[in-house]
């Protein structure tokens, strides 16, 4: 009996609490409008709040805000965001009733977009170009990360190395004499299929210019469904700046230790109501901290955006880049170990030069025919140039001499890309769909330079330039070190490859939380025998080898579910293919085609309102048709091995207060040899040379929005390189060189500076504990890292 009262009484109370809880919320009001940018279109994610009481909430996509539960009285309604004047107005709420209020912000939404969206609309939600469709990253069954402007201005990016410290998975491997960047994702080298600029392939051989860049995109895994013959790693996607229909601009200067003196100037405006402009140019001139080494470079990058109709639009672009760097192998080798010399020692000659000129073009279409039916059309083509003359392969023996060998070379390649890409959305039933259907084509001529040998001394069958001992600098000092040998170009060789294909991609939403992403492609790639042109007399002849042909087709299906609209559970299957070298032995046939399998599973989750998100993602890379080297006829090959690679990524973003930005992220990855052949194999197990074992990478940067610290800005970065394995791969009958193992090691990077109305100045300390450490290619090139150094920008917006 006493039970039952006791329970009467717990609900006679509830129901007090909850009739005294209406009662009093009848008693307040709410406030809701919509907040609209200068050019009318609506503001997204901005903050708006009732000052002095904690109340506040953020637009939606349409622009729409509501603050609800208000006490009856006057209040001060605020609009702000980072970088963005903020609005107030007085308000009076009554009881009972929603008060009804629009603003009108006095920024545009190409600005609001620069300043306020990119930092804090959750990257799960944001479509990206790479997946040619407009289907948000929780929705797609692999790992995608976006870096966008607002971190690439923080962070004052020079390159596109710069950029992809923070991308998680993505770790920067040595390159042959620093004249390049050079990749690697989940265990897998990202060569020039791998890397596209506003979704064409593009070189980046000059290293491509990061003044203008807009956002990085990075489809982690296999993109081989819509991209065709690319690694199973990772495919980026540089997102350069467009034009927009409003006149601004801004001027800079970027200066840095080591005279480094970057003015950029980036121009945009319409030209009529239906053409706009935009013109982004710099020059950059920079010692470094390696002696001797210089970089000069002139970058321009004009495009107009036409808007034919309603429904059409033409985007054309291009940009031309001159870069010339000194070739620069780092301090080489003593046998196989990391040389002792400092981290300035120069042991190239002074007059090395690397020339590359690169000039793009792209015609980029899009048409609606109605809201769920688009084209898209693109067409692009590159010219990439380089001139080069430097030593090589500085690897001296265990007593430290190195016999100085040179290369001279002079490389142009030509490359078009055509695609076609259809995307529609359309119901069968209670079923919906979001199709996308595409073909594309490319081209490419690679047109290498053969000359006479400079080298004029021999050391049995090998000829070289000069010897030097890497521990006496004082045997550099010989007149032939500033000598420039006379070569002349004997042959050019053409070598040219053709590739196109059809893909079809199916997003089946079956249920809100169930989706199935499914999609097939077909490959063909040819690769003609070269060609090869006699200088002095003009003769043509054929190379040995006969034309090569792959087929392939790569499917991809990937099963989503969402329990929740803030996370996406997903698995997915997707293979890749890789062209092999070489006559099969089995066949007496060119080597067929190495089918590359990739299973992927992870979790995508935003918390808070989408002010945090958190993803983690385990993958598993199998290639049981690896090529090597046939055991019984070195001239030959086989497919008698297999490779693997497992890995785990973890991202993390968000704003968690307004003016509060972070990303972070961790990646673990294990890429090794499964099976080798039993004697000239390499050993099983051991961690491939190029591929790094563990990276992190941490960025905050925080801007006072009110008060006297308004525009105030402080930053810091950290970026984690793990153990890494230079040299090369141990093989079974100990006929390579060996491995040359590296450390790992952590950079620390402090920025700060001040906006105020128009101006801006942002300064960054880089490596701010002098680490040491280096890059490693193969047994020769040993690049050390930065060491501490200084850049400033000062920045005018108009």
């Amino acid at each position: 009996m006493y039970r039952k009262i006791t329970h009467v009484f717990n609900w006679l109370v509830i129901c007090l609490l909850f009739a005294g809880s209406v009662s009093a919320q009848s008693q307040n009001g709410s406030v809701s409008g919509t907040v609209k940018t200068s050019d009318g279109n609506s503001a997204a994610y901005v903050s708006v709040g009732l000052k002095n009481t904690g109340k506040s909430t953020h637009t939606d996509e349409k622009g729409s805000f509501t603050i609800k539960n208000v006490n009856a009285g006057s209040y001060v309604l605020k609009v702000s965001a980072v970088g963005v004047s903020s609005q107030e107005q007085k308000i009076s709420v009554i009881a009972g009733e929603t008060v009804k209020i629009d603003f009108s912000i006095a920024e545009s939404s190409s600005k609001l977009d620069e300043v306020a969206v990119n930092g804090y609309k959750t990257p799960n939600k944001k479509p990206v170009n790479l997946g040619k469709i407009a289907i948000a990253p929780r929705d797609l069954p692999q790992s995608v990360q976006i870096i966008g402007e607002k971190v690439i201005a923080d962070q004052q990016v020079n390159s596109l190395g710069d950029v992809m410290k923070n991308i998680n998975g993505v770790a920067l491997g040595a390159n042959r004499g620093s004249v390049g960047e050079n990749f690697y994702a989940r265990g897998y080298s990202l060569g020039a299929n791998n890397v596209l600029k506003n979704g064409a392939r593009t070189s980046i051989g000059g290293s491509p210019e990061a003044s203008t860049l807009e956002s990085v995109e990075v489809l982690k895994g296999s993109a081989a469904l819509l991209y065709g013959g690319v690694s199973g790693g990772a495919v980026v996607n540089m997102v350069t700046k467009k034009p927009k229909f409003e006149y601004g601009g801004e001027v800079s200067m970027r200066v840095g230790s080591y005279n480094q003196y970057k003015p950029i100037v980036d121009l945009y405006g319409p030209v009529s109501k239906k053409i706009a402009f935009r013109v982004i140019s710099t020059y950059e001139s920079a010692d470094s901290y390696r002696d001797v080494v210089k970089t000069k470079r002139f970058y321009i990058n004009p495009s107009l955006l036409y808007k034919i109709s309603d429904k059409t639009e033409l985007l054309v672009q291009g940009d031309y880049l001159k870069s010339d760097f000194t070739p620069d192998f780092g301090i080489g080798t003593i046998g196989n170990k990391i040389s002792p010399l400092g981290r300035n020692a120069f042991i190239n000659t002074n007059w090395a030069y690397n020339k590359t000129n690169t000039a793009t073009a792209q015609a980029n279409l899009d048409h609606k025919f109605n809201d769920n039916w688009k084209l898209n059309a693109i067409f692009s083509m590159q010219s990439y140039n380089r001139n080069y003359f430097s030593t090589e392969r500085p690897a001296a023996d265990a007593q430290g001499i190195w016999n100085r060998a040179l290369t001279r070379s002079k490389t142009r390649e030509f490359s078009y890309n055509e695609q076609i890409n259809l995307t529609g959305k359309f119901n069968t039933g209670e079923i919906a769909h979001t199709l996308l259907v595409g073909v594309d084509a490319d081209q490419s001529s690679i047109e290498t330079g053969a000359y006479t040998n400079p080298n004029s001394l021999t050391a049995g069958t090998t000829r070289y330039y000069d010897q030097v001992s890497l521990l006496d600098f004082n045997t550099f000092n010989k007149p032939s070190n500033f000598n420039v040998p006379e070569t002349t170009l004997l042959t050019n060789t053409d070598a040219p490859v053709f590739r196109m294909g059809g893909f079809a991609q199916d997003l089946i939403e079956l249920s809100h939380q169930f989706k199935v992403l499914a999609g097939i492609r077909w490959t063909f790639q040819k690769t003609p025998t070269t060609t090869i042109n006699t200088v002095a007399t003009g003769a043509e002849t054929k190379g040995t080898a006969i034309d090569k042909i792959d087929k392939a087709f790569s499917p991809k299906v990937g099963l989503i579910y969402q329990p929740i609209k803030t996370t996406s559970i997903y698995a997915s299957y997707s293979n890749n293919f890789t062209s092999n070298t070489g006559v099969d032995i089995a066949t007496n046939a060119p080597m067929a085609p190495s089918i590359i399998d990739q299973y992927e599973a992870g979790v995508k989750n935003d918390f808070l309102g989408g002010r945090l998100s958190a993803n983690l993602t385990y993958y598993k890379i199998k290639n049981n048709k690896f090529a090597q080297t046939a055991l019984a006829d070195a001239t030959k090959r086989e497919f008698s091995g297999s490779t693997e690679s497992d890995g785990l990524e973890i991202d993390i973003s968000g704003r968690l207060v307004e003016g509060l930005n972070f990303i972070a992220g961790y990646s673990y990855n294990y890429m090794r040899y499964k099976s080798t052949l039993a004697v000239t194999g390499i050993v099983e197990g051991e961690r491939l040379v190029g591929t790094t074992k563990n990276t992190a990478n941490g960025t905050l940067f925080y801007t006072f929005g009110d008060g006297i610290l308004q525009g105030l800005k402080f930053g810091a970065s950290a970026f984690y390189t793990g153990d890494r394995n230079g040299g090369r791969n141990t093989t079974k009958n100990n006929s390579s060189t060996g491995i040359i193992p590296l450390n790992s090691f952590t950079t620390f990077d402090f920025s700060a500076g001040y906006s105020w109305k128009k101006v801006s100045l942002l300064a960054k300390v880089a490596n701010i504990t002098n680490e040491l450490n280096y890059f490693v290619h193969e047994n020769y090139s040993v690049n050390p890292i930065p060491p501490r150094q200084f850049v400033t920008t000062l920045s005018y917006k108009f």
